[in-house]
């Protein structure tokens, strides 16, 4: 990692102030590797080491093993306090603590995790701690016990409600299991997510709406949706599975809309839907282009400074991340953003966001004029996928419909970037 004084030298860009500071970590172990991930998540093996998911290997049996909690939170702290000087004097608004399956840590280690992070950076007296969560490794009264560590809002992927469905995309719960876990995060905590997907193999509209209609039954004040997609490097990338055709894709999503509107919910972001007061503060601080600290094994980090943004990726492999930091060094890249990636780099984030962006926030997040986005923001208005009131810049029901082609107006070679 490099040091501060070199983040500090003279550059072609100019911050007149930095962004908000979240804080992400990365807890990177699952019971099983889903065929459609394509995170960084690591599969706990009988024998104590982690593997991804090998691809014939789908059907076998779950895996029993434990998580190195205490080497892991060690090597935390370490990545934690050598990157210190570089956010030093800042104060943390969010922390989100995400995998893999952060839940199979025990509520204890999470306990200690927070306590450890608390005695390191300052923390907004309000700060929002989010903790992933998995049905598959739901007990009772676990909720509990991470709200007693400090967690204030869970985030629970559900997915599904539908056996068959589960069965499909790999998930080690059942309905039953989702239904009692989301039961027990509704009795734990004030504001709770489902993680939703759909267009699922063989899925119809109608079991869609029966997902729909469980999961609001439930009463989460947040739903994340999300379209099944293939990724590269994943199991379905290799076999890939038989998905509704895109017109259903779009289907179901109206009802979705429909359906959560119906609810009172808000879809404030392209794939986020929420009650009035609950949007997730940590993931608005990234659609926003705030800054965010990223520890653990391949965590991202995009951190502010007076004349240039830069980004770094921490080892991915658990053990090799672990003997890194440990050693004082977890960062395997270090690299400024390139001032003609900003524009896309900045509008990949806000334009998904329903509101948009006010246009002082892009100079004053990317450190560049406004001139140099005005030809796409004039394409995009063009094309009829934004629109202007007074300073604020917004997507169009088109434009999020076609999101990644608005997006893409500002890409360092598109036609209206030259």
């Amino acid at each position: 990692m490099k040091d501060l004084q070199h983040h500090m030298r003279p550059g072609l860009l100019q911050l007149a102030a930095l962004p908000p500071l979240s804080l992400y970590v990365h807890l990177p172990w699952c019971l099983k590797k889903c065929p459609y991930c394509d995170f960084n998540s690591h599969e706990l093996r009988a024998d104590g080491a982690q593997t991804l998911h090998p691809a014939a290997n789908l059907a076998a049996p779950v895996p029993t093993s434990e998580v190195p909690e205490q080497r892991y939170i060690d090597a935390l702290m370490a990545d934690l306090e050598a990157a210190l000087p570089l956010v030093w004097g800042r104060t943390v608004h969010s922390i989100f603590i995400g995998g893999g399956t952060p839940s199979l840590f025990s509520p204890q280690a999470i306990d200690r995790l927070i306590g450890d992070i608390r005695a390191r950076l300052k923390l907004e007296p309000d700060c929002e701690i989010t903790l992933e969560a998995n049905p598959g490794t739901f007990e009772k009264n676990r909720f509990r016990a991470y709200r007693s560590a400090g967690v204030t809002r869970l985030s629970v992927g559900v997915q599904s409600f539908n056996d068959a469905h589960l069965k499909a995309l790999g998930r080690v719960h059942d309905s039953a299991q989702a239904i009692a876990a989301v039961e027990e995060a509704a009795q734990s905590f004030d504001t709770f997510n489902l993680d939703i997907m759909y267009a699922l193999p063989g899925q119809t509209l109608q079991n869609l709406e029966l997902d729909m209609q469980t999961a609001l039954a439930l009463g989460p004040k947040h739903i994340s949706i999300y379209q099944l997609t293939i990724e590269p490097n994943t199991y379905f990338a290799k076999f890939p599975p038989v998905v509704p055709e895109e017109d259903l894709g779009y289907d179901m999503l109206d009802k979705i809309t429909e359906m959560t509107l119906a609810a009172g919910m808000d879809r404030y972001e392209v794939s986020a839907y929420a009650l009035p007061g609950h949007a997730c503060l940590h993931n608005q601080n990234y659609w926003q282009f705030g800054d965010y600290l990223g520890i653990g094994a391949g965590a991202h980090s995009k951190l502010s400074f007076a004349h240039r943004i830069i980004r770094q990726v921490r080892y991915r492999e658990p053990n090799l991340y672990m003997a890194n930091a440990l050693a004082g060094k977890a960062v395997a890249q270090d690299d400024d953003v390139a001032r003609a990636e900003l524009p896309f780099e900045y509008m990949l984030n806000a334009l998904r966001l329903r509101d948009g962006f006010e246009l002082p926030k892009f100079t004053e997040r990317t450190g560049l004029p406004l001139t140099s986005i005005q030809k796409g923001l004039a394409e995009g208005e063009r094309k009829g996928l934004l629109e202007r009131d007074g300073v604020r810049i917004r997507p169009t029901v088109r434009g999020f419909d076609f999101l990644s082609d608005l997006q893409a107006l500002f890409l360092a070679d598109s036609p209206a970037a030259r």
